[in-house]
């Protein structure tokens, strides 16, 4: 994945790519949420993590892409929104199980956290220990 395809797949899976025809964007990270049809694409989270660590170059940079970060704050934040909180569209309609939420939870600490630590400088063996560990199972 280059740096370029691994912006366009930030931008897709939140939802902040125009072509919002593309399959991409419907079964992205927020997409497959709104409208929620039951289902959570587990390989949208790890798309976002290979993306992340594809940037994380730039990301280290003392000026990073705004599309990095817009697209990087839209998934974390809308998908609290949507998903985690009681009140949000998903608790609130009765439309999520409590396991989704936990795994939403768990993939958005991974993703934030990775995001932060890169941001930070606290380079990729930190940014990227739990999703390491998690997956080598």
């Amino acid at each position: 994945m280059t740096k370029e395809e691994a912006l366009e797949e930030l931008m897709y899976q939140s939802g902040c790519h125009e072509n919002i025809e593309s399959e991409r964007w419907e079964k992205g990270f927020l997409g497959q949420l709104r409208p929620f049809k039951g289902v959570l694409y587990e390989e949208n989270y790890h798309l976002i993590m290979k993306s992340l660590k594809v940037l994380s170059s730039e990301m280290e940079k003392d000026f990073v892409d705004k599309r990095i970060i817009s697209s990087i704050w839209g998934i974390c934040h809308l998908g609290r929104m949507w998903a985690l909180y009681p009140e949000g569209m998903l608790q609130s309609n009765n439309l999520i199980s409590k396991e989704q939420v936990s795994q939403i939870d768990n993939w958005l600490v991974d993703i934030s956290y990775a995001a932060f630590c890169i941001l930070d400088g606290a380079g990729e063996d930190e940014a990227f220990w739990n999703y390491n560990e998690e997956n080598k199972k």
